[in-house]
């Protein structure tokens, strides 16, 4: 080699390339992503030139990256037929960190903002540090004839050179660490860069979409021509080298939706996904404007086994022109939509350094903005045109949406109300929406009625529903525990809003109803107020109960907090301070306990007072309440009997 040059990097340079090595990316492993990005970079301006240049002689089919490995020289080598690369531009792309030639390029050609150039920093082939110890980079630039070699071992320095190069284009050679172990005793397998199957994984991760081929030499077996049918011993197969391509280059979702049938977007995402169930609908996305970008976005038919748990990781695999950025990014996903599954590719969104990371920028929000759009869209047209398909999604994500509602003080509510479904008292109890059980409703209807507790049928025994079904009225039965807190967040739906069959001013009596409950419960002041007191600050009234058919009482709350959220706010960890509902005991004045009650009124107060608190007890059982002393309430029991 002749005129080799020493040269030492600038000190700012040397720094950021040492953070680089140590710290800038989180896996190792993204370094062959970066090379092959700057490979086929490289590739992509020699095409560009071909298409305004007669010189360049080479069609599209002839451009291919070469990956070749040499486990005895522990060598690991990445080649390319692109543009090749002068001493001056050797110099600017290696000697200066963070000097993009791909966006110089992109820039002096006015290229559009679709075009295929992938880098956007001349940092990429610095990453090779982190698996090599040293990196020789041999470079012929499109229409000259002399190559250049630049080689560094990293921080110290690097030379430049000339060299022989009998092709245009640029080989990088990566000698790799040896392995070691660190300091507990890890061992980190630098050796993995060197197996052909391990670069070939990766290659699929990182790097499937490259729309120019990867190939590299794959060692093969096959069985001997002359070796018998029934011979299945080593000497009967001879080895074999075969070039092979390791990239698949035409992305799905970057083909006409014509092109593709159901199953083409099944078979993907079940591959894509590691998921062995059909998706229940799928959206292919090509947005023209501004972010420009592709998306395939799939809603599963199950919810994966934690999904509502901490460990779950919601998010969409990031592309940026085909090359894997980010298997998961979760701003791309607002929570309540997390159980989608899928991709966005784009070229649009503002990376950091180590294209690893997004910047927060306004295309990265607009994306999101349009993906939220679109699930919605989905999961409405699903709701309209397959109701059986729907209602299997809200079986396994139906709670997410409702969380939804509730999270960030029901900012999203406008965005999910329409999509809630919830068990109803009508035939059958169907899962019906905010909107059908509206359309339902009778003439003089005022509220949406709901009612809340732990299971189906809990909640349709309450005492309370009696009355409201005597009207006609269908009510919604909430089972979840976030159901009442998502619908305290909605307010109201078209106009009406909602309420709680248990709330003490449920108001559904006539007036002649009204009048005659005033005149009994005015004749029954002193038995409530005997009753109140025995209770002991446990209820803030005592009061007869228009609302009641068959059963002698029932707990009513007044206030924001009902029975049912007080549970759940009590369950909750941490909770040490008890949450309490502000509760009403309501005596129905049809039964024969009221009469009991009203005997015993002035004659016998205190067995009046055991009376109320058995009643108390009832009433709580039937809201499934605990009861505070189990064995008081025994001998209680007892001593009445």
């Amino acid at each position: 080699m002749l005129n080799m040059e020493q040269k030492q990097f600038q000190a700012e340079s040397k720094r950021l390339l040492d953070m680089m090595i140590h710290s800038i990316y989180t896996h190792k492993e993204i370094f062959l992503r970066e090379l092959i990005s700057n490979a086929s970079d490289a590739i992509d301006k020699l095409y560009f030139k071909s298409l305004t240049d007669d010189s360049v002689n080479m069609a599209k089919s002839d451009f291919k990256i070469q990956l070749c490995i040499d486990e005895e020289a522990r060598t690991l080598t990445i080649i390319d037929n692109g543009i090749g690369m002068t001493k001056e531009e050797l110099e600017k792309n290696l000697g200066i960190i963070a000097n993009s030639g791909s966006l110089k390029f992109k820039s002096e050609n006015q290229l559009s903002e679709d075009s295929q150039i992938i880098g956007q920093f001349g940092v990429g082939c610095y990453s090779a540090f982190m698996v090599a110890s040293r990196v020789t980079v041999k470079s012929r630039a499109f229409g000259a004839d002399q190559a250049y070699v630049w080689q560094s071992e990293g921080t110290e320095g690097y030379t430049i050179d000339t060299c022989d190069k009998e092709t245009v284009g640029t080989e990088i050679i990566l000698e790799i660490l040896p392995d070691v172990k660190d300091e507990n005793g890890n061992e980190e397998s630098y050796g993995d860069f060197l197996n052909p199957y391990r670069i070939q994984s990766l290659v699929k991760r990182y790097s499937d979409y490259i729309r120019f081929p990867i190939v590299m030499d794959m060692k093969k077996s096959r069985r001997k021509a002359d070796a018998a049918e029934d011979d299945h011993s080593a000497e009967a197969y001879e080895d074999y080298i075969e070039s092979v391509t390791l990239n698949s280059m035409i992305p799905i979702w970057r083909k006409n939706k014509n092109e593709l049938k159901d199953e083409d977007y099944d078979n993907f995402y079940k591959d894509k996904f590691n998921d062995y169930a059909q998706p229940l609908a799928h959206a292919h996305v090509h947005n023209e404007g501004m972010p420009m970008y592709d998306a395939l976005l799939y809603i599963p038919s199950r919810a994966p086994y934690d999904f509502y748990s901490k460990d779950y990781k919601k998010g969409l695999q990031l592309y940026a022109n085909g090359v894997l950025i980010m298997d998961c990014c979760e701003d791309l996903l607002p929570d309540y939509f997390s159980f989608v599954k899928g991709l966005v590719d784009s070229e649009d969104v503002s990376l950091n350094i180590s294209r690893e990371m997004l910047q927060h920028d306004a295309q990265l929000r607009s994306i999101a903005k349009s993906i939220e759009r679109t699930v919605k869209n989905e999961l409405t047209r699903m709701m309209k045109n397959d109701r059986t398909k729907y209602e299997e999604f809200y079986k396994a994500f139906g709670l997410q949406l409702k969380y939804g509602v509730y999270s960030d003080y029901g900012m999203h509510k406008e965005v999910l109300q329409d999509l809630l479904l919830f068990v109803s008292s009508g035939e059958g109890h169907p899962l019906t929406s905010l909107a059908e059980y509206i359309d339902r409703m009778p003439e003089g209807q005022e509220y949406i009625y709901y009612a809340a507790g732990e299971s189906l049928g809990r909640v349709e025994s309450l005492p309370q529903t009696e009355l409201v079904k005597d009207k006609g009225f269908e009510i919604l039965y909430f089972t979840d525990n976030v159901d009442e807190f998502a619908i305290r967040m909605l307010m109201e739906y078209k106009g009406k809003k909602f309420k709680s069959i248990a709330d003490s001013d449920l108001n559904l009596e006539s007036e002649e109803e009204k009048k005659e409950l005033e005149e009994k419960a005015e004749s029954s002041k002193t038995m409530l107020e005997t009753i109140k007191t025995a209770l002991e600050g446990k209820v803030s009234a005592v009061k007869l109960s228009g609302r009641l058919k068959s059963h002698p009482v029932c707990l009513s709350s007044e206030g924001e907090i009902t029975m049912e959220m007080a549970k759940t706010l009590n369950a909750m960890p941490g909770a040490d301070q008890k949450i309490q509902a502000q509760l009403v005991l309501e005596i129905n004045p049809e039964h024969p306990v009221y009469e009991k009650l009203m005997a015993l009124s002035g004659t016998d107060d205190e067995k009046l007072g055991k009376y109320g608190q058995l009643l108390y007890h009832q009433a709580q059982l039937i809201e499934g309440m605990p009861i505070e002393n189990p064995v008081a309430f025994s001998r209680l029991i007892c001593e009445l009997m």
